[in-house]
C-alpha cells in the first residue's frame, strides 16, 4: 500500500518562499498512471487544489495559484516537492500530497486512493 509524507519547515515569513516535499514508499512515481497533487487547507475553510505532477512528469496548476507554484519530482528519491513563493499570511494552511489513479484538478478526498498525514505550515515573522 502506498504511503505519503509531507516533510518541510512549519514556519515560513511573509514574501518567502513555501517548500515541502512529499516522499512516497510502497509505489512509484512513475507508475502509469498516477497524478501526484499537492492539495491545503486553511483554518476554517474548505479544501483547496494547488496543483498536480503526473507519472510523466507533467504539471497543471490551479490557476489562482499558478503565478507562484512550481511542483516538481525526484524519482531517484521517489519523492515530489511544492514550491510557493511570495507567500502571505493568506497561505497558512494544512498542506496535503495526496495521489489520484486519474486526472483530477479538484479537492474532494473520494477522488484520491491515498493521502499524506498532513503538515501545518504557518506564514508569520
Amino acid at each position: 500500500q502506498v504511503q505519503l509524507q509531507e516533510s518541510g519547515p512549519g514556519q515560513v515569513e511573509p514574501s518567502q518562499t513555501l517548500s515541502l516535499t512529499c516522499t512516497v514508499s510502497g509505489g512509484s512515481i512513475t507508475s502509469s498512471p498516477t497524478y501526484w497533487s499537492w492539495i491545503r487547507q486553511p483554518p476554517g475553510k474548505g479544501r483547496e487544489w494547488i496543483g498536480y505532477i503526473s507519472y510523466l512528469g507533467n504539471t497543471y496548476f490551479n490557476n489562482s495559484l499558478k503565478s507562484r507554484t512550481s511542483i516538481a519530482s525526484d524519482t531517484d528519491k521517489n519523492e515530489f516537492t511544492l514550491q510557493l513563493s511570495a507567500v502571505t499570511p493568506e497561505d497558512t494552511a494544512m498542506y496535503y500530497c495526496a495521489r489520484s489513479l486519474g486526472y483530477v484538478l479538484s479537492p474532494e478526498s473520494e477522488k484520491y486512493d491515498s493521502w499524506g498525514q498532513g503538515i501545518q505550515v504557518t506564514v508569520s515573522f
